[in-house]
């Protein structure tokens, strides 16, 4: 199960703090992914082996002059259109608020969204019997909480899987076939490489942002290749806030991005790498999912010599330190190394498949890590017995070790290279956990 909930409310109900308590476990392994630009206003909350994204929107002031709260209102409308679930918070604290009137008209004027009142901040008994003056509202689903402590939240999650999608769209496609997905941000011509490659106007091209509204499926089989291309939606409308275009864009590529096999990160090359790059590529990166940086309209940059190669380095110096993202140079509209880059999604899709024997990881990595031990900790040796490669979303591999919670970061990356050096793994993220060797 995958699916969108967005956190709604006016200021200081606590959103931020629910938002912190449905994602915490998960938000730590993903800022464990170092040196890409993060950002906070969305994360994944997984909950009875289900997953789904959350997004925090800022607090909504409705009727305000001020052109950053215009923004934040703009930015909760757009949460609001691509949720799944949303999250009515309040506060029991103060009580039903004209604000609150106000925010529960908007969500009735979205007729087919799926509400829940959240009462927040009940932290005893008598608050518990507050929540009753909430059905005012015109919502019969109210769920009592207190994020701080935890209280509830429980309930609320399950009530939350009840109520996100039970099918997921790729359901009705076939299972078998491998999915890319074009991202990127707007305009870099995700739509025009699908056509491209499809050679046929499959999708609409237009050089003005919002043309593609949702993500659409395409089963290309020709060459050899047998894919579904995934065109991500772009922005719905033209807007003059750059960051609420960056927060649609986001938001609209999540759904993609969770349901591919690997996904093409384009880049428009007369525009080099931007923070929104990063963004997405973290997106990619933090959900394990194959990747690789296409450099799109490269046939309008100047050629001088070596250009490719100080382009190269500039990318692999903003996104340092995933050295594992192979990057290749293309034009959707010259046709230009497109097919070159079906076939390297072929050859990430078969690294993730890569299976290697456990003897041969132990008679290869045990050397290698006895030569360059890990550091040690309080004057013990930190001594790994056993390697493994195990199940997971991406290539994973198990180091078994006599103290696994201080095996530092720079070392876990250190066995990454190793690995990389003789397997490559090349456009997926490695996960290196250590477990007591019993």
């Amino acid at each position: 199960m995958k699916g969108v909930v967005a956190i709604v409310g006016r200021p200081n109900v606590g959103k931020s703090t629910l938002f912190n308590r449905l994602i915490g476990e998960r938000k730590a392994i993903v800022d464990d992914l170092p040196g890409v630009t993060r950002d906070r206003n969305y994360g994944i909350c997984e909950w009875t082996d289900q997953e789904f994204t959350v997004i925090d929107t800022g607090g909504f002031l409705p009727h305000t002059p001020d052109i950053f709260e215009q923004a934040i209102r703009e930015q909760v409308k757009i949460a609001i259109e691509e949720a799944d679930v949303i999250l009515f918070l309040v506060d029991v604290h103060d009580g039903i608020n004209p604000f609150d009137f106000d925010i529960a008209q908007l969500l009735r004027t979205y007729n087919n969204k799926k509400v829940i009142i959240v009462a927040n901040k009940v932290d005893n008994s008598k608050f518990l019997q507050s929540i009753h003056e909430f059905y005012q509202l015109g919502f019969d689903n109210i769920i009592p909480i207190a994020s701080n402590s935890g209280f509830g939240v429980g309930d609320l999650l399950d009530e939350i899987l009840q109520k996100l999608p039970s099918e997921n769209q790729l359901e009705t496609l076939d299972s078998d076939i491998p999915k890319i997905a074009f991202v990127g941000r707007p305009n870099v011509g995700k739509s025009s490489l699908v056509n491209a490659l499809l050679d046929k106007n499959q999708n609409i091209v237009t050089p003005i942002a919002g043309t593609t509204r949702d993500s659409i499926y395409t089963r290309y089989k020709a060459f050899g290749f047998d894919f579904y291309l995934v065109d991500t939606a772009g922005l719905r409308k033209k807007a003059n806030v750059k960051e609420q275009l960056e927060f649609y864009s986001t938001i609209r590529t999540i759904k993609a991005i969770d349901d591919c096999d690997v996904a093409f990160l384009m880049l428009d090359a007369t525009q080099g790498i931007e923070s929104q790059d990063l963004k997405i590529l973290d997106l990619i990166v933090s959900r394990k999912k194959g990747l690789i940086i296409l450099v799109n309209k490269w046939d309008l940059v100047e050629k001088t010599k070596n250009i490719d190669k100080e382009y190269i380095a500039l990318i692999r110096e903003r996104i340092a330190p995933l050295t594992h993202v192979p990057i290749l140079f293309i034009s959707a509209t010259e046709k230009l190394r497109i097919h070159k880059a079906l076939q390297k999604a072929v050859d990430v899709m078969k690294m993730k498949n890569l299976k290697i024997p456990t003897h041969e990881l132990n008679e290869k990595l045990l050397p290698l890590i006895k030569d360059t031990p890990p550091p040690s900790y309080r004057g013990h040796l930190i001594k790994i017995k056993f390697i493994t490669q195990t199940e997971g979303r991406c290539p994973t591999f198990a180091f078994y070790c006599n103290y696994p919670e201080q095996v530092p970061t720079h070392y876990k990356r250190f066995l990454e290279n190793k690995i990389r050096e003789l397997y490559s793994f090349e456009g997926w993220p490695i996960t290196i956990v250590t477990r007591e060797k019993k």
